[in-house]
């Protein structure tokens, strides 16, 4: 059964399979999200404000991620993590792999996410992300990773949970 396209905006594309609607990036062809551990056994974390959230947005927590292909075709996963660790960071890594991968939201998008890990951080910039976002860095120590993020949720903060994912990736 072939995809019925209904709409098309710059950014993602909204389908229709048989009864099943569904959407598609647009300017990409993947996504990296990154598990990230400092040689001082910091866990690498960010915040952002999410625009969709909320009526002016809501700060989550996040790991670092990003999409592969949106600004060059040829783009590869590994690339990619490597690039988007030191735009929303500040740090390059000597050890990146591929860990799993999976759906974002299987019944919305089309949308895989390839977990990387990534260790032997050096940092190499400021970070704070590219074009506008507003990315905070957040090093917090991994004896105390699971203590700041109840804290951070018992005051109503969002978590995204991909950063449970890169927890148990890197172990903890």
């Amino acid at each position: 059964m072939a995809d019925e396209l209904m709409h098309e905006g710059r950014f993602l594309s909204y389908y229709k399979r048989g009864k099943w609607e569904f959407v598609k990036r647009a300017n990409a062809h993947a996504v990296v999200a990154i598990a990230a551990l400092t040689d001082d056994d910091e866990v690498v974390l960010i915040e952002q404000v999410r625009a969709v959230l909320g009526d002016k947005g809501e700060r989550v927590v996040e790991i670092p991620a990003g999409l592969v292909g949106d600004d060059q075709a040829d783009d590869d996963v590994i690339a990619a993590a490597k690039r988007e660790l030191i735009e929303e960071c500040g740090y390059d890594a000597d050890d990146v792999r591929v860990h799993s991968r999976g759906p974002s939201s299987a019944g919305l998008c089309d949308e895989i996410i390839t977990m990387i890990e990534a260790r032997g951080l050096r940092k190499v910039g400021d970070g704070g992300g590219i074009d506008g976002e507003d990315i905070t860095t957040l090093l917090i120590p991994k004896a105390e990773v699971r203590t700041y993020l109840a804290q951070r949720s018992a005051a109503g903060d969002l978590i995204d949970p991909k950063v449970f994912a890169g927890l148990y990736i890197l172990g903890l």
